[in-house]
């Protein structure tokens, strides 16, 4: 067992009348890579975005290096955000500004005072080399491929030299090419950076790639988190539906309502 990270403890969340998670509890170990996996709308990315403070959870703990995130205001996880970047599902640049000056905004956010410009466009250069896009900092958003707009957010993402790394569906809308590539950036920049990565998605393949444990939410909670090789045999038909890609057979009916 090694040292943990990131701890959900508990956490509550609800839209309305839909509930999203009702005792979510979940343990990340510094340098690990975790993939959670769930069907869609049970709540995967809400996971990422309450750890980070873009949503607030209703109730119990999230901790993150031994702090309760939950109880932080803005500038607390302004700090956060400085140790934890995201790479949101569509990449989500900014078209107003070129490759060089998206990579550079959590940058300009965080290090402002800290950085010089010439240290910034340094590690700009670095992040786009990391993610194989070396000298694009002119090109606009508008004339990258979906492929590459991803591996530009990674860039950005990388560029603040952040110690956890969360991926919301990075494979999403690529084709099996840059699916591929995607993958190994993952697993390369875990490696040689020794980040913590938490990845959202519902390709299983890539799951079963980039993984080192993988944690399936169902009916608001964790219902299974083991390494890879484990999760392949569960027998629990809520896990091998998923794998599968099929619909519950009629006996499992039961099983899935006694949830």
């Amino acid at each position: 067992m090694g040292e943990v990270l990131i701890h959900f403890q508990g956490v509550k969340k609800a839209f309305g009348p839909k509930v999203v998670f009702d005792g979510l509890n979940l343990e990340i170990e510094r340098g690990e890579a975790l993939t959670v996996v769930g069907g869609s709308g049970v709540g995967k990315s809400v996971m990422l975005k309450l750890l980070i403070g873009l949503l607030k959870a209703d109730a119990g703990r999230i901790e993150f290096d031994g702090r309760d995130v939950t109880q932080l205001g803005e500038r607390g996880f302004a700090r956060v955000r400085q140790r934890i970047a995201m790479l949101f599902q569509s990449g989500a640049l900014f078209d107003s500004l070129n490759v060089g000056q998206n990579v550079a905004y959590g940058l300009e956010e965080h290090f402002r005072d800290k950085m010089s410009k010439r240290e910034m466009a340094e590690r700009v250069e670095w992040a786009l080399s990391a993610v194989d896009l070396p000298g694009i900092q002119q090109m606009w958003p508008s004339d990258l491929s979906g492929g590459m707009r991803k591996r530009v957010g990674l860039a950005r993402a990388i560029a603040v030299q952040p110690e956890v790394l969360l991926y919301d569906e990075p494979t999403t809308g690529l084709d099996p090419i840059n699916t591929a590539r995607v993958n190994h950036l993952i697993t390369g920049l875990k490696k040689r950076l020794n980040i913590t990565s938490i990845v959202v998605t519902h390709d299983m393949k890539s799951a079963f790639q980039i993984s080192d444990r993988i944690a399936m939410v169902y009916a608001g909670r964790i219902i299974h988190h083991t390494p890879v090789q484990e999760f392949k045999v569960i027998e629990d038909p809520r896990v091998q539906n998923f794998i599968e890609g099929r619909a519950p057979l009629k006996e499992d009916v039961a099983t899935l309502l006694n949830a």
